[in-house]
């Protein structure tokens, strides 16, 4: 049976450390990589039960894969059929590493790829957890990529934010967190939007940087975050609200909580409140 070639795809960067330039530990001892396990196969589950324009969505998640540079590309292998091709980015170091941005040099290669096996107008939103997260930023400049859900992201202020114009770029933080900062969060949706991003943040009381507490919570709101941006799903009404907030709304606008706004399920498995469309 020949497959036909993906509607959209999802690339997956997990978290890392501000420096390191070794590469990461293979397998199960790449904890950072382990912990976005959950999400890519939430993910695949959604996208085969909620279809998408062209037709029912398949896919499948693994986080094995060659390493970087091998002749597979950076990205770990995933099924691909008419439908949401989910991957992970395979990194080439453990880092950030200052001007260097080793993970942000990863993504564009794996949206490269993604590119030279897909075609020039396939969809993807691309999914990252902190310092995956601020390399998702980055690359969002891509041709490719129609936006960015960044969990508990690094948001250095001077980070750029030009190349998100256009793109929908909403973040989900815990106001617990310890590692990362939510306010530091908060004020890049304002920058990027009056760059020309639609933007939110959507804030998880009692939550953690490694998203272990309120798990279930985490993975539902982003499966319907992610599939909501890529057409496959309804995005829930209150986040539709805050992407189509003006240039000049104020970061708090913008901002939402997960338990009083969203009804701490929105997807599947939660309570959603009344959604829109499909984005397209």
């Amino acid at each position: 049976m020949v497959q036909r070639p993906p509607s959209a795809a999802v690339l997956v960067l997990h978290g890392g450390r501000e420096t390191g330039t070794e590469p990461p530990p293979p397998g199960l001892l790449n904890l950072p990589g382990t912990r976005m396990r959950p999400f890519v196969r939430a993910l695949g589950r959604a996208a085969r039960t909620a279809g998408t324009g062209a037709g029912p969505a398949s896919a499948s998640a693994s986080s094995a894969g060659p390493a970087l540079g091998s002749s597979a590309g950076p990205a770990s292998a995933t099924g691909a059929g008419s439908g949401v091709l989910v991957r992970q980015v395979r990194y080439g170091h453990r880092g950030w590493n200052g001007d260097r941005a080793d993970p942000f040099h990863d993504a564009v290669a794996a949206l490269d790829a993604l590119r030279d096996e897909a075609g020039d107008e396939l969809p993807v939103v691309l999914l990252g957890h902190s310092m995956g997260a601020r390399a998702a930023l980055r690359a969002a400049g891509h041709p490719l990529v129609r936006g960015v859900v960044g969990l508990a992201p690094w948001c250095p202020p001077g980070d750029p934010v030009t190349q998100l114009a256009d793109r929908d770029v909403v973040f989900v933080h815990s106001n617990r967190d310890r590692l990362t900062s939510p306010q530091a969060s908060q004020s890049l949706t304002a920058r990027a939007r009056r760059a020309g991003a639609r933007t939110c943040m959507i804030t998880v009381r009692g939550g953690d940087h490694a998203m272990i507490r309120r798990a279930p919570a985490w993975h539902r709101v982003t499966t319907a975050l992610v599939l909501g941006l890529l057409g496959s799903g309804s995005l829930p009404a209150p986040v539709g609200a805050a992407l189509a907030l003006p240039a000049t709304a104020e970061a708090t606008e913008g901002t939402l909580d997960l338990d009083l706004d969203l009804g701490a399920g929105a997807g599947p498995a939660g309570r959603p409140p009344t959604a829109v469309p499909p984005r397209r």
